[in-house]
Formats: structure tokens, C-alpha cells, sequence
């Protein structure tokens, strides 16, 4: 039997003759003797870089910003000409509803009045009364809005002027009177809940690696590794966003990936700890092989993803650059900390660990318990039929991927928001009293004099799909006439897409030909759609550049044309699988989910983020697998022996991922619910489908040519060497 089974893979040249006893054969085994030796300064350093960066962001506060300008579309176009000339539309606006049964006019006075004090609060420019704005008022007459222009974009007004706002708008309701206020600056402002996804995560986590290990010391070790990465992670992103422009729903994300792939580093690389003193290593001798064997597979995944989300900042997508920005630096802080605090806690608790280990083994021994039996089990039923095995599993992975071909991407609006909410009841009393587009609006920005403004209202109003037009607004040196439209359908109905298409397509360009002025189509509801539509044209240039680079690294590493090739498909089926299930359940409604498009750039990040974990659990496998086959040339016995030794493992870390990411299904936010679905789902296929079914079934039908290289490359290629053997 090898003395190395259930690790990864050695791929490089055996140490040599007569040097048994070399304290460390690596830089990663150097790192972890070092952290070994000075365990209580390494978790000093590791102490005060906490302290400092918690103390140093909490005194410099955070400067999020949400910035979701895209040069070159239309909309952000109109935002600059609006900008430029003084109108109105430059600043974002808050609707203040009103309804009363007895008709709005009953409540005049009251609603006057606060008018007038919401008008003196800080970051308002305007307010427009209801009653001086007969297009203000519903038909029957018992619903009614005050339009509050603001004096910034929603992003940038700060939370506490908007919560003004909203307490002063609400203080006016009385018997018989309703006021509810919506608006994209009060959907920021109101209270997304408690952390209760973050907790749920930690825990389920703690129990799973107490399960996996029976040690409430074994499983707290990767657990206490990702929470340092997690907080240090924190601290120093906000920190960051004094410099870069980070959006204000980073934290959350960060805090979801950071836990997930901390604990799975940490656990792959514990787990081969625990290996090597089952093989009768002390303890400090098995952290030193285990970081110089294992940390390796670690730090080709890590250097993947981080690799993959700084591709992202190439897309020139706002605010999705700062997040990728924070991620690349919370994926890189949980590597450290895999490979400098881990060991040094390894050392603390080493002895602890090492009885509770050893103990564990003679037990199972005791039993007549093989490890790895079970896997070992299903390995040998996949090799039996792995045709079969393989179709069934690629056609089910094709059916969950399916929906994904008609995911819309978008951004939820208020009608996605919890019922409780006033941003949501002022959509529906909207909605209620003016119809289904008109929380969707459409700004027409003319460049022009009065004239042209006014015949482009007139052909605006003639158009298929639109309910209602406002007159044209001219703007303070009157060089731009802005015509608000209302479409028939909701905001985030195909019908809106294809009216928005429809006036920039047949209706600008023909209108541009009579009037001689430039006409620009803008808005929320447009901004939102350029946005999906970049992503949309710039995702397959993405995907090849980060799925290329990653299969050129598993070739070098492999030597094999066929493994990378293999790898990379499997990668994107698990994606697409993904996709399709947040389509199923979030665009079509599965499960009572409020239906409504996917977020426009969570695509993106779920395959940066979840490449790269998937090239982890691949090298995982298949270097074990190569392993094996390296030593009897039987690839049968290979690819069984390799799914034996590292099946436990790959669900165990599958299983924690799924359950940290799956938590925030438990979260108020409608973005985290999507994001924690897909990676959950992502993980889900990968660690149990695709590494315990799929590649098995192909790795025995390709037989010795999954090792084939042209010799001409294989000249021209330089040898890579992603793991050390373990020393015995």
C-alpha cells in the first residue's frame, strides 16, 4: 500500500537517498517549521494584524460607494448630459405615496405641511407636490405622489438623510391616511436584518468538522483558521474603499466566500495532517509534510480564483471591479492564513489532536474497518458501467443546466422587496393607482430647443408599449427637454426590455432624422438593462480567457492534453447547473420565491469564484489518481484508489461549503439569496457529482490516455511540480 494514500498526488522527483530526516523539503515546509517552531509568535503576528486592522478601519470608517456607470451606453450618457445642464434628472428621487380611501384632497392640509419639512431636510433639492401636479393623482382620486428630488444619485446620499426623509414623510399618517415611500435611496437605507445567515453558517460548519473528526479542538483548528482570514479580510477592504471604489454589499459577499473556501483550505490541508500522524509521524513532523504536500494544491486553487476575479476588473463593470478587487484580497489573507496560522495552531494543539487521532484509528482498526472502503465501493460500481454512469449523471447535470439558456439578468427592484417594507408597499400603491410601469419609467432626454422636445413627446406617445408620457421638461439653460415615459409593463417584464430596445432601435433614430437633435434614452430601468447587456457581451471573453490560462496550468502540471480539457468542461457544466437552478428559483418563481431576473453580474462572480474551487477538488483527485496509476501503470486500480483516499475528504469540504453558502439563503437580502444558492448548488454538483461520479467514469474509459502528451510538446513543455512527496 503507499504510505501516501488519501493525499494529493506527488508530482515531483522523490527526495533523495539518505536524507529520510530533511526537517522541511519546500517553501511551504519551511513556512509551516518556521510557524511551528515560533507557534506563539506567528499567532501574535496574526493577533495584532486583527487588532490593527479592526481598530484602524472602525477609527477611518468606510467609504463604500455603489458606482454603476457604464462609458459608452446610452444611459450613462443621458446621466452626464443631465449632470452637465442642471436638470432635474441628475439627482435621484424618492416617491412619497399617499392613499385614502376618502380621497386625497381630504388630507390637504396635513400632508402640505410635511411637504414643506421633508423640503428643509439635508440632501433634498425639490419636492413636488401632488396637488400641484394633476398627473400626480390616481383617477379616483385616492392615491397620490410627491415627487422628492434629491441633490445626489441614491448611491451617494448618506443613510441617515434618507431615513429623515422617510420618518418625516410617515410621521404624516393619521386616520384614514396611508403614506409609504419608495424609491431606490430608501430601499438602500432600510434595515437588511440580522446576521442571522453568517451565524447559521459557523455553526453547521462547526458541526460538520465535528462530525467528520469527533474532536471539538480537531474541528475548531480550520474553523478558527478562516475566521482570522475573515475578520482580517473585513478590516482591510474597508479600509480599502478609501481608495477603490468598493460597493456597500462587499461585506456580506466577502464574509460568505471568506468562511467557505477558508475552512476548505484549511480542512484540505488538515486533513493530510491528520494522514501523516495516523502514519506515525509527530506531530510537528506531519505539519511540516502536510504543508509541504498539500499547501501546494491549496495554492495553485487560490492563485486560480484570485487569477479569475482580477479578469473581472478587465470587464470595467463599476462597482463589480471593487468587489472583485476585495475578493482577490480575501481569497489571498485565507491562503496566509492556511499556511502560517494553521500551523502554528497545528503546534498548540498538536499533541491533543495526535491522541484523539490515533485513538480514533485503533478504534476502527479494532473493527476490522478499511478507510476509504465506501468510496472504494462506489469507485468500483462506476468502473463497472461508467458509460452508463457517465451518461446519467452528464444528462441530469444538462437538465438542472437547461433553464439557464433563458435567464434574464437584471437588478430586483422594489418588487422584490419583503412585503413588510415601505419601499415595497409604495411599489404596489403605485402600481395600484398608475399602472404596472410606472415604477419603471424610462427617461427620453432630447438635446434640442423647446420644439424638438415637444415633437419627440408627440412620437413618444404614439409608440407601441407605452401607457403614459409626461410633458417635455426642459432643463435650467434650457438646452435639453426630458420626456419621462411610462411603459405598459412592469420593470422587469421582457415587454419593458423590448420597448427600451424598440425606442432606441425604430423610434430615436427616426425622430433624431425630423428634428435634427440627439435623443438619448436613460433612466433606472435603462441603467439596469445596459448593465446586463455588457455583461451579457463581455461574459464569453471572460470565461475563455480564465478558462484557457487554467487549463494551460493543468497541463503543465498533468502533462496530459485530455485532463485539462476534461476539467474545463466539467467546470462549467457544474456552473451552468448552478445558473440553472437560481433561474428556476428565482426568475420562474420555484419554491414561492418572488419571481424577478437574476442580478446581472452574479454570473460573473459565481464562475471566477467557483473555477477556481473546482480546479482545487480536481487537482485533489486526480493527482491522487495520477499517483497511484504512477506506481502500478493499472488505471483501473488508479482511478478506484484515488477516489478511495480522497472522496471523504472532497465531500467534507463540499459539505461545509454548501451548508456556509447555503445559509445565506436565510438572509433578507434577494442578492445574497442568489449568490448563496449558486455557489451552494455549484459545490453541490462538483463535490458529489461531478469528483465521485463523472470523473471516475471518465478517467477509467480513457484508460491510459488520459497521461497522453504529443512528445513535441511534451519537449517544448517545462515540468511543473505541484506536490512534494510526503517524507516517511
Amino acid at each position: 500500500m503507499s504510505s501516501t494514500r488519501g493525499t494529493a498526488a506527488p508530482l515531483a522527483p522523490p527526495a533523495a537517498p539518505g536524507r529520510p530526516d530533511r526537517p522541511s523539503g519546500g517553501r511551504f515546509g519551511s513556512l509551516a517549521g518556521w510557524a511551528q517552531r515560533r507557534r506563539w509568535a506567528a499567532l501574535l503576528i496574526w493577533v495584532a494584524v486583527l487588532v490593527a486592522v479592526t481598530l484602524g478601519s472602525q477609527a477611518a470608517g468606510s467609504a463604500y460607494k455603489n458606482d454603476f456607470s457604464l462609458p459608452g451606453t446610452d444611459s450613462q450618457a443621458a446621466t452626464d448630459l443631465f449632470t452637465k445642464h442642471g436638470s432635474a434628472q441628475a439627482g435621484d428621487s424618492v416617491d412619497i405615496v399617499l392613499k385614502d380611501s376618502q380621497g386625497i384632497d381630504a388630507a390637504k392640509a396635513v400632508v402640505e405641511k410635511t411637504l414643506a419639512e421633508v423640503e428643509r431636510l439635508p440632501g433634498v433639492a425639490e419636492v413636488r407636490s401632488p396637488y400641484a401636479d394633476a398627473a400626480a393623482v390616481s383617477e379616483d382620486g385616492t392615491i397620490a405622489y410627491a415627487t422628492v428630488t434629491l441633490d445626489a444619485k441614491a448611491e451617494a446620499m448618506p443613510k441617515e438623510d434618507v431615513t429623515a426623509i422617510i420618518d418625516t414623510a410617515r410621521s404624516a399618517e393619521a386616520d384614514g391616511l396611508r403614506v409609504e415611500v419608495g424609491g431606490e435611496a430608501v430601499r438602500g437605507a432600510e434595515e437588511k436584518g440580522s446576521p442571522t445567515a453568517e451565524l447559521a453558517g459557523i455553526g453547521a460548519a462547526l458541526v460538520i468538522l465535528g462530525l467528520l473528526f469527533g474532536s471539538l479542538v480537531a474541528a475548531a483548528v480550520p474553523l478558527l483558521t478562516a475566521l482570522f482570514a475573515v475578520g482580517s479580510a473585513l478590516g482591510l477592504i474597508v479600509l480599502a474603499s478609501h481608495v477603490f471604489t468598493i460597493a456597500d454589499f462587499t461585506p456580506p459577499i466577502t464574509m460568505l466566500v471568506g468562511l467557505g473556501v477558508g475552512v476548505d483550505y484549511a480542512l484540505l490541508i488538515f486533513y493530510r495532517y491528520r494522514h501523516e500522524l495516523t502514519q506515525g509521524a509527530d506531530p510537528a513532523a506531519a505539519g511540516r509534510k502536510a504543508l509541504d504536500a498539500a499547501a501546494r494544491t491549496v495554492f495553485f486553487a487560490g492563485c486560480t480564483v484570485i487569477i479569475a476575479l482580477l479578469g473581472l476588473v478587465a470587464l470595467g463593470l463599476g462597482s463589480l471591479q471593487g468587489v472583485a478587487l476585495a475578493l482577490a484580497l480575501t481569497v489571498l489573507t485565507t491562503m496566509a492564513a492556511s499556511l502560517v496560522l494553521l500551523p502554528a495552531l497545528l503546534a498548540l494543539f498538536g499533541r491533543r489532536i495526535q491522541r484523539h487521532v490515533l485513538g480514533h484509528a485503533a478504534r476502527t482498526e479494532a473493527k476490522g474497518r478499511t478507510e476509504g472502503r465506501r468510496w472504494r465501493a462506489l469507485a468500483a460500481a462506476v468502473q463497472r458501467r461508467p458509460l452508463q454512469s457517465l451518461l446519467v449523471a452528464v444528462l441530469a447535470l444538462l437538465a438542472l443546466s437547461a433553464p439557464a439558456l433563458g435567464m434574464r439578468l437584471g437588478f430586483a427592484d422594489a418588487g422584490n422587496d419583503p412585503k413588510t417594507t415601505t419601499s415595497r408597499q409604495a411599489y404596489d400603491l403605485l402600481a395600484e393607482g398608475f399602472g404596472r410601469g410606472f415604477n419603471g419609467p424610462l427617461v427620453v432626454v432630447t438635446q434640442g430647443g423647446e420644439a424638438a422636445g415637444k415633437a419627440v413627446q408627440s412620437e413618444l406617445a404614439r409608440t407601441e408599449g407605452v401607457a403614459a408620457v409626461s410633458p417635455a421638461m426642459p432643463s435650467e439653460d434650457d438646452a435639453l427637454s426630458t420626456v419621462i415615459v411610462y411603459p405598459k409593463t412592469a420593470p422587469q417584464d421582457e415587454g419593458t426590455t423590448d420597448l427600451l430596445h424598440r425606442l432606441r432601435d425604430d423610434v430615436a433614430p427616426k425622430a433624431e432624422r425630423d428634428t435634427g437633435a440627439e435623443i438619448l434614452v436613460g433612466g433606472a430601468t435603462a441603467a439596469s438593462q445596459d448593465f446586463a447587456d455588457t455583461v451579457s457581451s463581455r461574459l464569453p471573453l471572460f470565461v475563455a480567457v480564465v478558462v484557457g490560462l487554467s487549463s494551460l496550468l493543468l497541463m503543465l502540471v498533468f502533462r496530459s492534453i485530455l485532463i485539462p480539457v476534461k476539467a474545463a468542461l466539467l467546470n462549467l457544466l457544474s456552473i451552468t447547473a448552478a445558473l440553472g437552478a437560481m433561474t428556476l428559483v428565482f426568475q420562474h418563481g420555484l419554491f414561492g420565491v418572488q419571481p424577478g431576473p437574476v442580478e446581472a453580474f452574479l454570473p460573473v462572480l459565481i464562475f471566477a469564484i467557483v473555477f477556481g474551487l473546482s480546479m482545487d477538488y480536481e487537482v485533489f483527485l486526480v493527482s491522487r489518481i495520477h499517483e497511484e496509476w504512477e506506481r502500478t501503470k493499472d488505471h483501473s486500480v488508479a482511478v478506484r484508489e484515488g477516489l478511495a483516499s480522497t472522496g471523504k475528504v472532497i465531500t467534507a469540504a463540499g459539505a461545509i461549503m454548501i451548508v456556509v453558502f447555503g445559509a445565506f439563503m436565510l438572509s433578507a437580502d434577494r442578492m445574497l439569496q442568489q449568490f448563496g444558492l449558486g455557489l451552494a448548488v455549484a459545490i453541490l454538483m462538483d463535490a458529489v457529482v461531478i469528483r465521485c461520479l463523472i470523473v471516475p467514469a471518465l478517467m477509467q474509459l480513457m484508460g491510459r490516455w488520459a497521461w497522453w502528451l504529443p512528445a513535441p510538446l511534451a519537449r517544448r513543455l517545462p515540468k511543473v511540480a505541484l506536490e512534494r512527496p510526503a517524507e516517511s
